[in-house]
Protein backbone atom coordinates (compact mmCIF):
# COMPACT_ATOMS: atom_id res chain seq x y z
CA UNK A 1 0.00 0.00 0.00
CA UNK A 2 3.13 2.31 -0.02
CA UNK A 3 2.23 2.96 -3.60
CA UNK A 4 -1.21 3.99 -3.40
CA UNK A 5 -0.14 7.55 -2.16
CA UNK A 6 1.66 8.20 -5.08
CA UNK A 7 -0.70 7.50 -6.97
CA UNK A 8 -4.02 9.52 -8.67
CA UNK A 9 -6.32 7.09 -9.35
CA UNK A 10 -7.11 7.73 -13.04
CA UNK A 11 -10.37 7.92 -15.65
CA UNK A 12 -10.52 10.46 -18.04
CA UNK A 13 -11.89 8.27 -20.73
CA UNK A 14 -14.34 10.29 -23.49
CA UNK A 15 -17.03 8.01 -22.65
CA UNK A 16 -16.80 7.71 -18.75
CA UNK A 17 -20.42 7.35 -16.81
CA UNK A 18 -21.52 8.38 -13.65
CA UNK A 19 -21.55 4.88 -13.07
CA UNK A 20 -17.70 4.47 -13.79
CA UNK A 21 -17.16 7.15 -11.80
CA UNK A 22 -19.19 5.85 -8.62
CA UNK A 23 -16.91 2.63 -9.13
CA UNK A 24 -13.39 4.81 -9.40
CA UNK A 25 -14.56 6.69 -6.11
CA UNK A 26 -15.36 3.66 -4.64
CA UNK A 27 -11.93 2.03 -5.51
CA UNK A 28 -10.02 5.31 -4.42
CA UNK A 29 -11.33 5.11 -1.01
CA UNK A 30 -10.84 1.14 -0.55
CA UNK A 31 -7.09 1.29 -1.32
CA UNK A 32 -6.88 5.18 -0.17
CA UNK A 33 -5.13 6.49 -3.14
CA UNK A 34 -3.69 10.07 -2.97
CA UNK A 35 -6.36 11.21 -5.55
CA UNK A 36 -8.82 10.54 -8.55
CA UNK A 37 -8.27 12.16 -11.49
CA UNK A 38 -11.52 13.33 -13.50
CA UNK A 39 -12.81 15.22 -16.11
CA UNK A 40 -14.53 18.13 -14.93
CA UNK A 41 -17.97 17.33 -15.07
CA UNK A 42 -17.50 14.74 -12.19
CA UNK A 43 -16.10 17.27 -10.22
CA UNK A 44 -19.06 18.04 -7.50
CA UNK A 45 -20.15 14.12 -7.33
CA UNK A 46 -16.50 13.12 -6.84
CA UNK A 47 -15.85 16.13 -3.88
CA UNK A 48 -19.12 15.12 -2.41
CA UNK A 49 -18.30 11.21 -2.43
CA UNK A 50 -14.84 12.01 -0.97
CA UNK A 51 -16.10 14.15 1.78
CA UNK A 52 -13.63 14.03 4.60
CA UNK A 53 -11.94 10.84 3.21
CA UNK A 54 -8.10 13.02 2.58
CA UNK A 55 -8.76 11.60 -1.03
CA UNK A 56 -8.01 14.34 -3.05
CA UNK A 57 -10.48 15.64 -6.22
CA UNK A 58 -8.19 16.22 -8.89
CA UNK A 59 -9.08 17.63 -12.71
CA UNK A 60 -7.93 18.89 -16.09
CA UNK A 61 -7.39 21.96 -17.64
CA UNK A 62 -7.37 22.82 -21.01
CA UNK A 63 -7.52 19.03 -21.95
CA UNK A 64 -5.90 17.11 -23.47
CA UNK A 65 -4.67 19.77 -26.73
CA UNK A 66 -3.52 22.97 -23.99
CA UNK A 67 -5.10 24.70 -27.09
CA UNK A 68 -7.75 27.07 -25.23
CA UNK A 69 -7.48 30.57 -24.65
CA UNK A 70 -5.99 31.90 -20.70
CA UNK A 71 -9.52 32.82 -20.00
CA UNK A 72 -11.08 29.54 -20.38
CA UNK A 73 -8.33 28.23 -18.79
CA UNK A 74 -9.05 30.61 -16.05
CA UNK A 75 -12.63 30.19 -15.49
CA UNK A 76 -12.09 26.65 -15.74
CA UNK A 77 -9.62 26.53 -12.78
CA UNK A 78 -12.49 28.73 -10.99
CA UNK A 79 -15.07 26.38 -11.72
CA UNK A 80 -13.52 23.18 -11.01
CA UNK A 81 -12.66 25.08 -7.48
CA UNK A 82 -16.40 26.00 -7.21
CA UNK A 83 -17.39 22.22 -7.63
CA UNK A 84 -14.83 20.61 -4.89
CA UNK A 85 -11.29 20.22 -6.86
CA UNK A 86 -7.87 20.47 -5.00
CA UNK A 87 -5.71 19.52 -7.57
CA UNK A 88 -5.84 20.62 -11.32
CA UNK A 89 -3.95 19.09 -14.29
CA UNK A 90 -3.36 22.10 -16.97
CA UNK A 91 -2.34 21.56 -20.39
CA UNK A 92 0.83 24.41 -21.56
CA UNK A 93 -0.06 25.91 -24.72
CA UNK A 94 2.06 23.17 -26.90
CA UNK A 95 1.80 25.28 -30.02
CA UNK A 96 3.14 28.55 -28.07
CA UNK A 97 6.05 26.78 -26.88
CA UNK A 98 6.86 25.32 -30.44
CA UNK A 99 6.48 28.48 -31.67
CA UNK A 100 8.82 30.48 -29.58
CA UNK A 101 5.89 32.11 -27.84
CA UNK A 102 7.00 31.50 -24.08
CA UNK A 103 5.73 34.80 -22.56
CA UNK A 104 2.59 33.42 -23.66
CA UNK A 105 3.18 30.37 -22.12
CA UNK A 106 4.44 31.63 -18.98
CA UNK A 107 1.78 33.79 -18.38
CA UNK A 108 -0.86 30.87 -19.37
CA UNK A 109 0.68 28.86 -16.51
CA UNK A 110 0.73 31.91 -13.82
CA UNK A 111 -2.97 33.33 -14.20
CA UNK A 112 -4.03 29.36 -13.73
CA UNK A 113 -1.63 29.30 -10.61
CA UNK A 114 -3.28 33.22 -9.57
CA UNK A 115 -6.79 31.05 -9.93
CA UNK A 116 -5.77 28.61 -8.11
CA UNK A 117 -3.71 29.96 -5.32
CA UNK A 118 -4.56 28.59 -1.90
CA UNK A 119 -7.13 26.60 -2.89
CA UNK A 120 -5.44 23.78 -5.23
CA UNK A 121 -2.22 22.27 -6.19
CA UNK A 122 -1.58 23.22 -10.02
CA UNK A 123 0.42 20.10 -11.95
CA UNK A 124 1.65 21.67 -15.50
CA UNK A 125 1.55 19.21 -18.51
CA UNK A 126 4.12 19.94 -20.76
CA UNK A 127 3.32 17.15 -23.36
CA UNK A 128 6.99 15.65 -23.65
CA UNK A 129 6.06 13.63 -26.49
CA UNK A 130 6.31 16.91 -28.69
CA UNK A 131 9.00 18.38 -27.83
CA UNK A 132 12.44 18.40 -27.68
CA UNK A 133 14.90 18.04 -24.88
CA UNK A 134 15.69 22.07 -25.17
CA UNK A 135 11.64 22.77 -25.13
CA UNK A 136 11.58 20.31 -22.32
CA UNK A 137 13.98 21.96 -20.45
CA UNK A 138 12.44 25.55 -21.15
CA UNK A 139 8.97 24.25 -19.95
CA UNK A 140 10.34 22.95 -16.51
CA UNK A 141 11.63 26.21 -16.13
CA UNK A 142 8.57 28.08 -17.09
CA UNK A 143 6.06 25.84 -14.65
CA UNK A 144 8.85 26.13 -12.06
CA UNK A 145 9.06 30.07 -12.65
CA UNK A 146 5.37 30.49 -12.66
CA UNK A 147 5.09 29.06 -9.00
CA UNK A 148 3.23 25.56 -9.84
CA UNK A 149 3.17 22.86 -7.75
CA UNK A 150 3.88 19.70 -9.97
CA UNK A 151 5.24 19.42 -13.87
CA UNK A 152 3.46 16.65 -15.20
CA UNK A 153 4.68 14.48 -18.64
CA UNK A 154 2.04 13.49 -20.63
CA UNK A 155 -2.09 13.77 -20.59
CA UNK A 156 -1.60 10.34 -21.98
CA UNK A 157 -4.20 11.38 -25.05
CA UNK A 158 -1.30 12.31 -27.53
CA UNK A 159 2.06 10.75 -29.12
CA UNK A 160 3.62 8.97 -26.28
CA UNK A 161 3.34 8.66 -22.37
CA UNK A 162 5.87 9.11 -19.56
CA UNK A 163 9.26 8.29 -20.30
CA UNK A 164 11.94 7.30 -17.62
CA UNK A 165 14.35 9.53 -19.48
CA UNK A 166 12.18 12.35 -19.63
CA UNK A 167 11.06 12.30 -15.77
CA UNK A 168 15.03 11.87 -15.37
CA UNK A 169 15.29 16.04 -17.00
CA UNK A 170 12.12 17.18 -15.55
CA UNK A 171 13.83 16.59 -12.16
CA UNK A 172 17.11 17.57 -13.06
CA UNK A 173 15.81 21.10 -14.26
CA UNK A 174 13.48 21.77 -11.35
CA UNK A 175 15.12 20.43 -8.55
CA UNK A 176 13.79 19.79 -5.28
CA UNK A 177 11.90 22.85 -5.63
CA UNK A 178 8.56 21.42 -6.93
CA UNK A 179 7.24 18.10 -7.97
CA UNK A 180 6.59 15.72 -10.76
CA UNK A 181 4.10 13.67 -11.96
CA UNK A 182 4.87 10.84 -14.60
CA UNK A 183 1.26 9.76 -16.47
CA UNK A 184 0.71 8.14 -19.71
CA UNK A 185 1.73 4.18 -19.99
CA UNK A 186 2.59 3.49 -16.36
CA UNK A 187 0.66 0.02 -16.23
CA UNK A 188 2.73 -1.96 -13.54
CA UNK A 189 4.62 -2.04 -10.62
CA UNK A 190 7.44 -2.26 -12.48
CA UNK A 191 6.67 1.04 -14.64
CA UNK A 192 5.57 2.95 -11.47
CA UNK A 193 9.43 1.99 -9.87
CA UNK A 194 10.78 2.85 -12.94
CA UNK A 195 9.22 6.45 -13.05
CA UNK A 196 10.10 6.37 -9.28
CA UNK A 197 13.88 6.23 -9.53
CA UNK A 198 13.85 8.70 -12.53
CA UNK A 199 12.16 11.52 -9.87
CA UNK A 200 8.52 11.33 -9.99
CA UNK A 201 6.79 11.46 -6.60
CA UNK A 202 3.72 11.29 -8.33
CA UNK A 203 1.29 9.22 -10.59
CA UNK A 204 -1.18 9.41 -12.77
CA UNK A 205 -2.72 6.33 -14.23
CA UNK A 206 -5.29 4.28 -14.60
CA UNK A 207 -4.17 1.13 -13.27
CA UNK A 208 -3.21 2.18 -9.49
CA UNK A 209 -4.85 -0.95 -8.14
CA UNK A 210 -2.81 -3.64 -10.27
CA UNK A 211 0.25 -1.65 -9.17
CA UNK A 212 -0.78 -1.42 -5.06
CA UNK A 213 -1.82 -5.24 -5.54
CA UNK A 214 1.66 -6.61 -7.20
CA UNK A 215 4.62 -7.79 -4.56
CA UNK A 216 7.79 -6.49 -4.70
CA UNK A 217 9.49 -3.38 -5.91
CA UNK A 218 11.25 -0.43 -4.28
CA UNK A 219 8.98 1.11 -1.77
Amino acid sequence: MKYAKLIDHTLLKTEATEEDIAKLVAEAKKYNFASVCISPIWVAYAAKALKDTGIAVCTVIGFPQGATPTTVKVFETQNAINDGATELDMVIAVGKLKGGDSAYVAQDIKEVVNAAKGKALVKVIIENCLLTDDEKKLACELVLNAGADFVKTSTGFSTGGALKEDVSLMREVVGDKIGVKAAGGIRSQADADIMIKAGANRLGTSNGIKIVQQEGGIL
